[in-house]
């Protein structure tokens, strides 16, 4: 062999062993670089067992096998039960002592409800409406704003209906906190109404096909103009069909027309009636702000629980329309308190007040909120 056959053949062995040299540093690089990336993406308990796996070298060879119980989302708090014994819901209905004689689902047809805060002034109106929805199988429940309960045992249905008591709370204050959307999941429709509404002219039942077919999923019954202390234009009773979903009005400021979409020519009802499905009232339980009992501002904004587009989602049934008397209750028309020995305070003037303070609170709220959520966006931009 000549030498320069030598030397060639020393140059190649040696750039053979610099090149296995190099190749061996760099899979461990890479391999340690691809486990790291590996260990990021699964949970803890699947990257600790394929850890032993890569250091045993066995990764390629024996595939991860799939643990279905780590992929459950459970809520907070019931880890510890076994999935079939988690019970997310509740609802109303009163369970005998002795157990139900009814077979399983002949309770199915009990499936709305009427909340209603009453106080014992009004005692004969709520006397007419709670005799109306119990002919429709409502279940209904009294919220005693005035602390009175046992002077409504004279009424034939006072035991059939649920009786929760507070001094001086309001229908939201009583609804924020018993009417929490699990508690109440069992039914189709909530209504949350004032006491002093007069339901001459309307049925439970023909109301509720009028929704359904309508596809309500936030409503109000018109208001009698007649008869009714009416606030606003878009809640009055309008003579013909059946539901208005948007009012058409240029005058007084209004500028309502057929691309309003929200207060106050569409979109909205008030607060002294109205009517949720039980996806709504999910949604509009969450935007009643606990501090805030009064809920003023709460009405502009319901129609953001609508399923989908508030101008049709959300409307005013006109065929089954009620009155609305427009009595002050909380704080007493007359009442009077001393106040430190001297003075005296109007409650009912401090009422409003505080009605008109929360509507301030509640618009500065949602205003913030929706600046800070920048997952966010308004279906329904202001101009």
């Amino acid at each position: 062999m000549s030498i320069n056959q030598k030397v060639c053949n020393c140059n190649f062995s040696a750039a053979a062993v610099f090149f296995c040299i190099a190749l061996f540093i760099g899979s461990t690089l890479i391999t340690v670089d691809v486990k790291e990336k590996i260990m990021a993406w699964l949970p803890t308990d699947s990257s600790q067992k394929f850890q032993f796996d890569l250091n045993n070298n066995t990764a390629n060879s024996k595939p991860m096998e799939f643990d279905p119980c780590s992929s459950q989302c459970r809520p907070s708090g019931i880890e510890a039960l076994p999935k079939g014994m988690v019970s997310q819901t509740s609802d109303l209905e009163r369970q005998p002592l002795w157990g139900s004689t009814e077979k399983k689902g002949n309770s199915s047809s009990l499936k709305n409800l009427l909340a209603i805060a009453v106080g014992l002034k009004q005692k004969q109106v709520v006397n007419e409406i709670v005799k109306k929805f119990l002919f429709s199988n409502f279940t209904i429940i009294l919220f005693h704003y005035d602390g009175v309960v046992d002077e409504w045992s004279d009424l034939e249905w006072s035991d059939t209906v649920l009786h929760i008591s507070a001094i001086n709370q309001t229908k939201w204050w009583f609804a924020k906190r018993f009417l929490h959307p699990d508690i109440v999941a069992l039914y189709s429709y909530i209504f949350l109404w004032d006491e002093d509404i007069g339901v001459e002219n309307f049925h439970p039942g023909r109301y509720l096909e009028i929704v359904e077919r309508e596809g309500l999923d936030v409503s109000q019954p018109g208001l009698d103009i007649e008869k009714s202390k009416v606030h606003y234009r878009f809640t009055e009773r309008q003579r013909e069909g059946d539901v208005h979903r948007r009012i058409y009005d240029l005058a007084q400021g209004l500028r309502c027309n057929e691309n309003s979409t929200g207060f106050p020519c569409a979109g909205f009802v008030e607060m002294m009636a109205p009517v949720f499905t039980s996806a709504a009232w999910r949604c509009a339980w969450h935007m009643i702000q606990n501090d805030l009992i009064h809920a003023w501002g709460l009405d502009m904004k319901l129609g953001y629980c609508s399923q989908g587009d508030r101008t049709k989602k959300v409307g005013v049934v006109d065929s089954e329309y009620i009155t609305h008397m427009g009595i002050p209750t909380l704080g007493g028309s007359n009442v009077r308190k001393e106040s430190g020995g001297s003075s005296t305070t109007d409650l009912r003037a401090a009422v409003v007040h505080r009605c008109y303070a929360e509507l301030d609170m509640f618009n500065k709220r949602w205003q913030a909120a929706a600046r800070e959520d920048k997952c966010w966006t308004d279906p329904y931009p202001q101009a």
